[in-house]
């Protein structure tokens, strides 16, 4: 499996690094992508900005172990990890997840079980402004059902 995490403070162009997976190979048959990005006042919240940090080294590596987990339970070609750090305003991308297989139900799967784990026991903080203060955001109890349903338990 050819395997990219990354994690940074700039923004990523998810058309390039769509196009880095799909050279993945003949074989492959699906390619799936997600993007998660910063809710904002058009979304009903008040969330100035999300602010995300991370304990470089550690985080890079517990990504990179859920990723050799994930091509360990489903064939996967490619799968791309990018997962942004810093000050990020409404609208921003937040993380990206790319995965590339033979067959969709592969692809969509890694696709999943990877992005339940970074929403349950990534090495992740974050913490949503508002014009009047801020708060660290939890994991919902929605995301660790979906995590559980891999037999993945929270942090």
């Amino acid at each position: 499996m050819r395997l990219t995490v990354r994690i940074q403070s700039e923004d990523f162009d998810v058309g390039r690094e769509l196009a880095l997976i799909e050279d993945a190979g003949t074989d492959v048959g699906g390619v799936v992508s997600f993007t998660g990005r910063v809710r904002g006042a058009a979304a009903g919240s008040d969330v100035t900005a999300l602010e995300i940090e991370h304990y470089p080294g550690m985080t890079e590596r517990s990504v990179e172990a859920v990723a050799a987990q994930a091509g360990e339970r489903w064939p996967l070609a490619a799968l791309t990890v990018i997962h942004r750090v810093g000050r990020l305003e409404p609208g921003a991308q937040i993380v990206l997840v790319l995965t590339a297989s033979r067959h969709r139900q592969a692809a969509f799967d890694g696709a999943r079980f990877v992005m339940d784990y970074l929403k349950t026991r990534a090495v992740f903080w974050k913490r949503e402004i508002y014009p009047d203060g801020s708060c660290w955001v939890e994991s919902r109890a929605d995301d660790h059902a979906a995590a559980s349903s891999w037999g993945v338990s929270g942090r």
